[in-house]
């Protein structure tokens, strides 16, 4: 077993969040009369945290000044809404509890609000994790690396020993800027095309292949 700690992203990695994010973020546009997005928009705008994702599901000719407005109605009610269609990816569970089995780890380290990434994982992985990190006024974002290095100091662990699971070009950067080795996957919010194009040098394109990597 080559890392001791493994620490996802949540959003596109272990979590298919796309369609709660996507419907809750319709929802605020439509209640402040507001054209609404496709599901493509919403997984393209996904990834850099709330205030990047409301900014950037304005379309072109809406009022920028709007965002804090947006973000405060938003943020609450996706709280609220964040377990309607929110699941797993097929063969997360097995990699997680065979991860566990094998003595790793593990620690979900997201941009989506602290509030929702705590309620999600206590939902889906209960006796899986570590620890689990969301936003917070106290934290810097990814791609900032303070997230996963704090996660591996409070988990006791060098950076050396963990590796950073993401599916888009912010986790890939985030893994850079701490230094630390990185596993693209290719089931979340990018393409395979669009990895590669961010620097991606290795890549699982199913579960079972990124437990391969991971416990080989």
């Amino acid at each position: 077993m080559r890392y001791r700690g493994i620490l996802f992203d949540m959003d596109g990695t272990v979590l298919d969040t796309l369609a709660d994010l996507a419907d809750s973020m319709n929802q605020c546009l439509s209640h402040f009369s507001l054209p609404t997005v496709s599901y493509d928009h919403a997984r393209a705008c996904l990834g850099y945290g709330a205030d990047y994702y409301v900014k950037h599901c304005l379309l072109e000719g809406s009022d920028d000044g709007l965002v804090p407005e947006l973000l405060a109605w938003y943020r609450p009610w996706y709280d609220a809404h964040c377990l309607i269609k929110t699941k797993p990816y097929d063969g997360i569970l097995p990699l997680m509890e065979a991860l566990r089995a094998a003595g790793c780890l593990q620690a979900i380290i997201s941009n989506k609000p602290d509030t929702a990434v705590q309620e999600l994982a206590e939902a889906f992985f209960p006796g899986l994790l570590e620890l689990s990190v969301g936003e917070s006024p106290s934290v810097r974002c990814k791609p900032a690396p303070d997230t996963v290095l704090a996660a591996a100091e409070r988990m006791g662990l060098s950076r050396a020993e963990c590796v950073y699971i993401g599916d888009t070009e912010v986790d890939l950067e985030t893994a850079r800027n701490a230094r630390m080795d990185c596993i693209a996957v290719t089931w979340g919010f990018r393409t395979e095309e669009q990895l590669l194009a961010a620097g991606a040098k290795r890549i699982a394109h199913c579960p079972a292949q990124l437990q391969e990597l991971l416990l080989s």
